[in-house]
């Protein structure tokens, strides 16, 4: 088994636990008891050993540049915000920067109506990128490694996703920040984040919003989730607040969250470079998009989203970046 699959049968699923609409369903491994060896980005920022800047005085929409001061590697989550310089982005990839390391990030940005500075240096919001958006940027840059190389999203879909959630919330935001949503919707999200804690052991987590298994977060340190687990969290919440209809006749999670892990162990597997280091894994399959970074033959971290099918192979000729 490769190191994927290896860690997705060490997986065990404790029992599910809900809050309004949404169901969380924890998931432990007994290897993710020990120390991680990295900083979180949140960490590290807040240590003030690492910085993370536009990458030149005119800046780049899909690029930003991080550096690393601390001797400890940083790992990055994919879909965690960044939010300053001339406009808020969100991390297209999982990436885990080498101590005393700098690189050029690949980011989508999510505040389409301002290029201008507000500072220099980029701040961690205690976000990700919605859930479903992240669903389809995992789906998107997965096609890009496939046909151009590079760790691009749709940066025109992304816009739309954004701007469809300040209409649906009826949030007004003059440059169409994703920032703006969730502040709007602050408190009920909070509610969400507080409804859930995590288990000695816990390493990840399943989610499914409206009684339909949305996807899955992974990490190789129990102490890894619980410093991220309410950035994850809020991402699900953002898009259980939302109106929608119920699933039709939707699995029992469990037996969702079984079925879902046995499609990631079938998946099909491409390796690439990563944007840091070890290498990047995208997971494809029938209604599936995942990434996971593998380094030092252990699994850091994996993200598995369910999307329809059409999106896991993403038929269509619009252009990757921004």
């Amino acid at each position: 088994m490769n190191p994927i699959q290896e860690t997705l049968s060490a997986l065990t699923p404790g029992a599910a636990q809900s809050f309004r609409n949404m169901t969380f369903v924890p998931l432990f491994a007994a290897a993710g008891e020990g120390e991680p060896g990295y900083l979180t980005l949140d960490e590290a920022l807040a240590r003030q050993v690492a910085r993370v800047t536009e990458v030149s005085e005119r800046g780049s929409v899909p690029e930003l540049r991080f550096v690393n001061e601390a001797e400890a590697p940083v790992l990055l989550v994919d879909g965690e915000e960044l939010v300053g310089a001339k406009q808020n982005r969100v991390l297209n990839v999982t990436i885990l920067v080498g101590g005393k390391k700098e690189v050029v990030i690949p980011v989508s940005c999510v505040e389409q109506g301002r290029w201008s500075y507000k500072s220099k240096h980029f701040a961690a919001a205690r976000r990700t990128l919605f859930a479903k958006a992240r669903a389809k940027k995992m789906a998107r840059v997965s096609e890009s490694l496939r046909t151009t190389g590079t760790y691009r999203s749709h940066q025109g879909e992304i816009w739309e996703d954004v701007a469809a959630k300040l209409h649906s919330m009826k949030v007004e935001s003059p440059s169409f920040a994703m920032a703006d949503a969730y502040a709007a919707n602050d408190a009920s999200i909070a509610d969400y984040v507080g409804a859930f804690k995590p288990a000695p052991g816990q390493v990840g987590a399943a989610f499914a919003v409206n009684g339909e298994l949305v996807g899955m977060e992974l990490f190789d340190s129990a102490k890894t989730f619980a410093k991220v687990m309410d950035k994850i969290v809020s991402s699900y919440a953002m898009d259980a607040i939302e109106p929608a209809p119920p699933a039709e006749a939707p699995l029992p999670v469990e037996e969702a969250v079984r079925r879902f892990i046995a499609d990631m162990q079938a998946a099909a597997t491409r390796e690439y470079e990563a944007a840091g280091e070890g290498k990047d894994v995208r997971l494809s399959g029938d209604g599936l998009a995942g990434g996971a970074l593998v380094a030092g033959e252990r699994v850091v971290h994996l993200a598995a989203f369910r999307v329809p099918q059409e999106d896991d192979r993403v038929p269509r000729a619009a252009p990757y970046g921004g």
